[in-house]
């Protein structure tokens, strides 16, 4: 495509040319170009009043695989740049996006398969990189080379690190048939499921990113009535995978006889199967215990619930499972520790993904206002945080005293909510319970009463419920309203999106959702809580911001 010369438009974005974008926040268009943006570019800062994006190459290419082109990004910036935008950024970008396509795994009834390419000299300089070696076979033409199907995983991963996304259309076995339906009921699937589940079908392989509370199990569910095979469904943790089962027996014609649960206590395997990453990654003298449950049976699609939080040694062994269909399930892209890239090309790229406001807006998830509560330490414990490093410092910030009684407030100030009180530190959460007079759930605390106090919050006889991080992931709290955030996993972004995803779910009477973040004033609290927002804010989640 032609770039033409970038012309002035008073817009909100400020386009870089070192690939940043800064959006001034109270720009009456700010929330229209945040939106605009966010399929390509990634938010980085959020300082009050100007918002950093970055454009990097992987985020253009998920871009290009969930089906914006070049030119709708360089209409985007455009459209909504304040200046000019610098030419040679506009070329790169269009350089970025036209990668995708030039490399094309495909299946030969011949010679197996092959690593196309549209560029027969780029090829021929991939093919003589070292980190190439072993994984290709003979050279069929100048445009085409086969590759071990063993290495179709490393191979693609190796060639995103060399700047070269692949495009995988090699297809997938189809695994044991095993029939599935969805069931007829007093539900039906959402508009934006049903295209989640046609446009990852499309693909038969990739990630559909959904807000929390926008049923992305269903989504599972339905792809697993439309492929009909056997099913191997990976979650964090065993009340993830009850939920996932309670949710199979709901909506899809299985039986509890076909579903099996693998875990630490339990080992079953049936045509569809839930273990969690955890048991998958345990090891014994150097060794998975439990690798054979990939090849266990003929598994026609494999899911991936969380997908952002799916354990390194995970990523080696998908490597090995490329001939399966898999669907990665998540809320954010977004990974601390930066394997962004292993799961764009192990378990496959953005398939379809829709902004949090946009579900909101037709009333699937409810409306949230996001506030931060800053306190002050005492001078005792500013002095002994001045003194502190580390984690020391970070935890002596976090668990100030000066929290609770403004946790006691807010939680008086909504007298009618269901509350969740969440945090890190165990004995924060205690004294919290003790200050509240509430039931505190942990890790610690045994399944049963686990259950108990979660079927006691849904019912209303619990109305106060303090909760460490293992509340973050997979639990179902529809009747939660009000979510007090009182420390972190420092400055984790996914894990602010997931505790917000902890009250989204529709209200009686469109009820709206409020998410408090309590931070102590001017210390590493506060910078932490300033990067966990980051990913709330691209969203289009504005936090106001006051001290007590």
């Amino acid at each position: 495509m032609s770039i033409e010369p970038s012309v002035t438009t008073g817009g909100p974005l400020i386009v870089q040319s070192d690939r940043t974008v800064l959006l001034e926040s109270d720009h009456p268009d700010a929330a229209e170009a945040a939106i605009a943006i966010a399929p390509f570019a990634q938010l980085s800062k959020t300082p009050e009043h100007i918002h950093t994006y970055t454009i990097t190459p992987l985020g253009l290419w998920n871009a290009r695989a969930s089906g914006h082109d070049a030119e709708g990004v360089v209409d985007v910036l455009l459209d909504y740049a304040k200046h000019p935008v610098p030419h040679e950024l506009l070329l790169d970008i269009v350089d970025v996006m036209d990668r995708w396509g030039v490399l094309t795994l495909v299946r030969s009834p011949v010679h197996g398969l092959v690593l196309e390419s549209t560029d027969a000299g780029l090829l021929t300089s991939l093919l003589e990189q070292p980190d190439l070696a072993g994984k290709t076979g003979t050279r069929l033409d100048e445009s085409s080379v086969v590759v071990h199907p063993s290495e179709r995983g490393e191979l693609k991963h190796v060639l995103l690190k060399l700047g070269h996304p692949v495009a995988d259309a090699a297809g997938y076995v189809d695994g044991e048939a095993h029939a599935i339906e969805l069931t007829d009921g007093d539900w039906q699937l959402r508009p934006y499921q049903t295209r989640a589940v046609d446009t990852y079908l499309a693909g038969e392989s990739g990630v559909v990113v959904l807000p929390c509370g926008a049923g992305k199990t269903i989504v599972g569910a339905a792809a697993m009535t439309r492929v009909k095979a056997t099913t191997l469904i990976l979650v964090t943790n065993s009340v993830s995978a009850k939920q996932w089962k309670a949710e199979l027996l709901r909506r899809t014609s299985l039986t509890e006889e076909e579903i099996g649960e693998y875990s630490g206590s339990v080992k079953e395997i049936r045509p569809v199967t839930i273990a969690t990453y955890q048991v998958l990654t345990t090891r014994r003298k150097g060794s998975y215990l439990h690798l054979e449950l990939l090849d266990a049976r003929d598994w026609g699609l494999v899911i991936y619930d969380e997908v952002h939080l799916l354990p390194a040694p995970v990523f080696r062994l998908t490597a090995g499972l490329q001939a399966r269909r898999r669907l990665g399930l998540t809320a954010t892209l977004v990974r601390e520790d930066g394997r962004e890239d292993e799961v764009f090309s192990l378990i496959g790229p953005k398939q379809f993904e829709v902004p949090w406001k946009e579900i909101e807006q037709a009333g699937f998830i409810a409306q949230a206002a996001c506030h931060e509560v800053r306190v002050r330490l005492d001078a005792g414990l500013r002095r002994a945080y001045g003194s502190a490093e580390g984690e020391d410092r970070y935890r002596l910030a976090a668990t100030a005293d000066a929290k609770i009684p403004v946790v006691r407030d807010l939680v008086a100030a909504h007298p009618e909510a269901q509350i969740l009180v969440i945090g890190q530190y165990l004995d924060q959460l205690e004294e919290l319970g003790a200050a509240l007079d509430a039931p505190v759930l942990t890790g610690k605390t045994p399944e049963r009463e686990r259950e108990e106090l979660y079927a006691g919050f849904r019912a209303g006889t619990v109305r106060v419920l303090v909760v460490s991080k293992v509340a973050n992931f997979s639990v179902d709290l529809p009747e939660a309203s009000v979510a007090i955030q009182v420390s972190g996993s420092f400055g984790s972004r996914q894990e602010e999106a997931q505790r917000l995803g902890r009250i989204l779910r529709p209200k009686l009477h469109a009820q709206a959702a409020t998410f408090y973040t309590v931070v102590a004033a001017e210390t590493v609290d506060e910078r932490f809580a300033a990067h966990r927002r980051r990913f709330l804010t691209e969203q289009g989640y504005a936090y106001t911001i006051e001290s007590r």
